[in-house]
């Protein structure tokens, strides 16, 4: 059976002296990834097996694995791990940085450690090798009861056995079970296509046909909306300033005549990029040109740089909740009956005037950001749906608190639909190569269990950025995906 552990996580091997916890380690894992106490002794003592240098040992790998973990790499702690304040210790470590901490018991028989102790230049002291067998025994009681001793897994290796280790992705390492109860018990869940990319092969002379061919694609296998960022340079997060980007109005202009059912909108404005009774207005006119398709996505806007790059003010933080308020009480105005005045904290309007009018009678206004306290208060409030950041234990409590909100403002949480925006690839194909989508490239069956987690966790509509490449083969390959959560 294969052994599966997460990657980036933390794998702490259990076992006495002579167990063979460094021949396993090796035989599974790459140099630069075990972090063994004997080679630190080496470092700060005499030789591997210096006891008296075990402190100081102890000590260095602590600050080499915090490092590791820091930076998201896969960490192999080779070292006995008997003693239950030193695992403790290992899995505060994990937790610090955010990764599972999984332990790996070393089933070694006590005459073959001895053996292998013997055999050593710098044999363990036979008494102190029976003091670890001792704490071993109890070692194991502690992983293998209810808890794992704290413990994300616990698995039991031979050094020789032929049992394969397998590294997942950390987001796809409970996906095979969460997949299971898809399977079993379905539950339903909606899908968006977002697109963040567009530095495609024959850009820019392709991009408007491989763009168009994409959102064609998305609607085929159902997705239920497709939207793009509003953002004038490419973001940090996903590539460089001087990448191509697409302005966000007018390429929704585009997909508007290239569709013909998904809903269309940015994810999501930020209101200071332009007046919100402006942004009223290119809303009303994608919502009339696409046939009463058109969201409205609004934010605070937080990229500084392209403020600098265009010439806009980026006000404080306050500012931009208040404008956001502003904003989220006056587009209803623009898009309903009559041109009443219109006065908010930083916005006038003498009239709102907004013709033609969106052909929905109530177009939808998307907030994003997972601000607890000022942000997920204004969505309870104003906004028809949010978008929360973050894994499924995270989204859980966002829309905990979401709910919280709503009771305050006297709202049934159930006229607020909750998103959430990830990034995905399938298996195979120009998906598996770049750093980017490396931690969240994986089977359809793996993408199944990743979306019921969220499904699980309160979201009603995933919305995907997916590695696409130009071509529509990542949108065609996610199709089963949606299939399973279509009832």
């Amino acid at each position: 059976m294969t052994i599966r552990l997460p990657e980036p996580g933390l794998v702490v091997l259990v076992g006495p002296s002579g167990a063979g916890k460094s021949t396993w380690a090796a035989r599974w894992f790459p140099p630069a990834a075990i972090v063994a106490s004997d080679d630190l002794r080496a470092v700060v003592g005499t030789h591997r097996h210096d006891l008296r240098a075990t402190t100081d040992a102890l000590e260095v790998l602590d600050l080499i694995v915090a490092k590791r973990l820091r930076r998201g790499l896969l960490t192999v702690i080779d070292s006995t791990a008997l003693d239950p304040k030193v695992r403790a210790r290992y899995r505060a470590l994990a937790t610090a940085a955010g990764v599972a901490c999984h332990a790996v018991v070393v089933d070694t028989p006590e005459r073959e450690c001895r053996a292998r102790n013997r055999g050593r230049p710098e044999a363990v002291p036979s008494a102190v090798l029976t003091s670890q067998l001792r704490a071993f025994a109890t070692a194991v009681a502690a992983l293998d009861a209810a808890g794992h001793d704290g413990f994300d897994g616990v698995d039991h290796v031979r050094p020789d056995d032929g049992e394969p280790v397998e590294t997942v992705p950390a987001a796809l390492f409970t996906a095979p079970a969460a997949a299971r109860r898809q399977k079993e018990a379905p539950m339903s869940l909606r899908f968006g296509l977002q697109i963040g990319r567009f530095t495609w092969p024959g850009a820019p002379a392709e991009t408007a046909s491989r763009l168009g061919a994409i959102a064609r694609a998305a609607e085929e296998v159902g997705f239920m909306s497709v939207s793009v960022m509003d953002h004038f340079v490419q973001i940090p997060s996903i590539g460089r300033e001087w990448e191509d980007m697409l302005e966000s109005t007018a390429a929704l202009g585009f997909l508007a005549a290239s569709t013909s059912t998904a809903r269309l909108g940015t994810l999501v404005t930020g209101v200071t990029y332009r007046n919100p009774a402006h942004v009223a207005k290119i809303v009303a006119t994608l919502d009339v040109l696409s046939g009463g398709r058109a969201f409205c996505g609004l934010g605070t806007a937080w990229f500084e740089r392209e403020h600098e790059l265009y010439g806009w003010e980026f006000p404080p933080r306050s500012r931009r909740y208040e404008l956001l308020e502003d904003a989220l009480r006056l587009l209803p105005l623009m898009w309903g009956k009559g041109t009443p005045p219109f006065e908010g904290r930083h916005l006038t309007v003498p009239a709102a005037t907004c013709y033609p009018r969106p052909l929905q009678e109530h177009v939808p206004i998307l907030v994003g950001g997972s601000g607890e306290r000022r942000t997920l208060r204004l969505v309870a409030r104003y906004a028809d749906a949010c978008n929360l950041f973050g894994d499924p234990d995270t989204v859980r409590h966002k829309a905990a608190v979401l709910r919280e909100h709503c009771a305050t403002e006297g709202r049934d949480p159930a006229e607020v639909t909750v998103t959430n925006l990830s990034e995905a690839a399938i298996l195979g194909g120009s998906a598996s190569a770049g750093e980017r989508y490396a931690p969240v490239v994986g089977t359809v069956e793996e993408q199944i269990g990743r979306y019921r987690a969220w499904a699980e966790a309160g979201v009603q509509e995933a919305i995907v950025a997916l590695h696409v490449d130009g071509t529509p083969d990542q949108v065609e390959a996610f199709a089963p995906v949606i299939a399973a959560f279509a009832g």
